[in-house]
């Protein structure tokens, strides 16, 4: 078999190449247009965004040959941007920037009146035509994928793409397309790569299926699939790495109380002596607690740099080393936060966002943190009056890689004020508690050491308005109290935006996690260190997110290491 892997330039598709070498497969990369003729099976990954990815084929002239060959009846595995090019024009970039046109119908967007947007998560798929042992390539309707994604293809059961749908997913109250197949072609909606088992599945069954020329396909059989009272969607657990150099200079991870994260020294009248009081907290190597984390049947794994990088983002090879390593093993989401910002070396040479942020997906990450840099980002935009200059971090890195590979970790805390006499630019945002006592969340920027004149509101739906695809929103006031999350907090900002939010801060047991759910409607929560310390598994809060009705994923990733 001659496995040919198209790369247009923009997205992880490292890890699409690590599923492969982990399921033993090898494979080449498409370089030029003759090489579609020696493939005998191609692969389409990307991510991004649909003008960007049909403008970098044209230019390199592989747009026309990728469309002989999906028409010659060749096996097709197109993943996301592979899937969506597929269609005549998508919404996305207009009707001007056409498709490969081999399904005449149109990409849309999603409706964020009721539901976060991007389409963030794990979610369910099932079935829209009778299939059989060989036609489901590795699904199964009990299975959740991994999706990521603004734009999508809408089903309609009487319509021209029910002849081409081969799964359907619900997310609110729409239904979409998740994977669609004719003949030797087929492409998804989710990322394989990054679903666990589920997903490698999904790759190893397609590679497997035998190729036979000349055989002419059954008649279609459709099945009609209609909106349910509840739909599958997941409310993900993150899990997360605080990673620092320690006072050797090697990299743990590690975790603070309200952000401080050395060990405390003993009383002077104690009688026990520790040597390490004062010393970085070392809870263990980075790749090992991740892998840990990965096989427990974490829905994503974070990464945050709380150090900033050693000399510049590319020159920080142990940062580097650490995500490539993870992403060997690791087949969920990877997050990587930490510098990630125009920067300059020590040489003089100048690094833009977009660099940085395209070294850590090359490495295998999927999404990159901004932190620091957006709450600049959004006071800019504030100053010019809601300017969008197109130069921030935030803008630079959508633009290429789509906003969905963009989160904005938020450090906010409560700045208290009188209720009676506040007249500040943040009164709007002014939270107000049973005690009498009154507040609003003030940004703060290096680490939570240094406050700005930013109200958590206004950075979200700046930040939003920049192109960020998702928020990661902590709390310097919760952090390491396992008291659990600031639900006036996580409330406050889920009011303000439609993109997704990730609670994080305070979780100190398992019901804190469905707590959170139930009381804010976040998209998805993170811990750190009550799973370092194992105060809590990620399987026991599964287990209780299942027992509150909502859902969960079910198999952990155990199974994807043993392939």
């Amino acid at each position: 078999m001659d496995l040919y892997l198209l790369d247009y330039g923009a997205g992880n598709v490292k890890s699409l190449a690590n599923s492969l070498q982990k399921l033993g497969y090898s494979f080449k990369w498409i370089n030029s247009a003759q090489d579609f003729d020696r493939a005998s099976k191609l692969i389409f990954p990307g991510v991004g965004s649909f003008k960007t990815a049909l403008e970098s084929l044209n230019s390199r002239g592989l747009l026309e040959p990728l469309r002989q060959y999906i028409l010659s009846g060749k096996p097709y595995f197109g993943i996301c941007i592979g899937l969506q090019v597929l269609f005549t024009s998508s919404a996305e970039a207009g009707p001007s920037v056409l498709g490969l046109g081999i399904i005449p119908c149109v990409i849309d967007c999603f409706d964020s009146s009721s539901k976060a947007v991007p389409h963030m998560g794990w979610n369910s798929a099932l079935f829209a035509e009778s299939i059989t042992k060989e036609t489901t390539f590795g699904m199964s309707e009990d299975a959740a994928y991994y999706f990521v994604h603004s734009y999508r293809a809408s089903y309609e059961p009487s319509g021209e793409i029910s002849n081409w749908a081969h799964t359907v997913t619900q997310y609110g109250t729409e239904m979409f397309v998740s994977t669609v197949r004719r003949g030797h072609m087929f492409a998804t909606q989710f990322h394989p790569e990054k679903s666990g088992a589920a997903g490698m599945r999904v790759l190893d069954q397609w590679l497997q299926t035998p190729v036979e020329e000349g055989v002419v396909e059954p008649p279609r059989i459709g099945i009609t699939r209609s909106p349910q009272d509840k739909d599958g969607y997941i409310r993900r657990v993150v899990a997360c790495l605080d990673v620092r150099a320690n006072d050797s200079g090697d990299l743990v991870v590690t975790k603070g109380d309200q952000y401080d994260v050395r060990e405390k020294a003993v009383p002077e009248k104690s009688s026990v002596k520790i040597k390490t009081a004062g010393a970085v907290r070392n809870l263990g190597k980075p790749v090992a607690l991740a892998e840990k984390y990965y096989a427990a049947g974490a829905d994503e794994i974070c990464f945050l740099n709380i150090t900033s990088f050693r000399s510049s983002p590319l020159h920080d090879q142990p940062m580097l080393a650490v995500v490539r390593a993870a992403a060997e093993h690791i087949f969920v989401p990877l997050t990587i936060g930490g510098g990630i910002k125009d920067s300059i070396d020590p040489d003089g040479t100048p690094r833009s966002a977009v660099e940085v942020a395209g070294a850590y997906f090359r490495a295998g990450a999927d999404k990159v943190s901004i932190g620091s840099d957006a709450v600049a980002a959004v006071e800019k935009l504030l100053a010019s009056g809601g300017t969008l200059f197109g130069t921030s971090s935030i803008e630079t890195i959508a633009h290429v890689y789509g906003r969905q590979a963009v989160v904005v970790s938020a450090d906010p805390r409560r700045a208290y004020v009188d209720p009676e006499t506040y007249d500040g630019p943040q009164k709007e945002e002014l939270v107000r508690g049973d005690d009498g006592k009154a507040w609003w969340y003030q940004c703060t920027v290096s680490g939570g050491r240094e406050a700005r004149p930013l109200g958590v509101v206004q950075l979200a739906r700046g930040v939003e308005q920049l192109g960020a695809g998702e928020i990661l929103l902590n709390s310097i006031d919760r952090d390491g109290t396992g008291v659990g999350f600031d639900l006036d907090l996580i409330r406050l900002v889920k009011a303000a935006v439609s993109i997704p939010v990730v609670a994080s801060s305070g979780a100190g047991h398992a019901e804190h996690f469905v707590e959170v759910f139930r009381e804010t409607n976040a998209e998805a929560t993170l811990a750190a260190g009550i799973f370092h310390r194992e105060e809590v598994a990620i399987n026991e809060v599964k287990e209780k997110l299942k027992q509150a009705g909502f859902n969960a994923r079910k198999e952990s990733n155990q199974e994807a290491q043993r392939m």
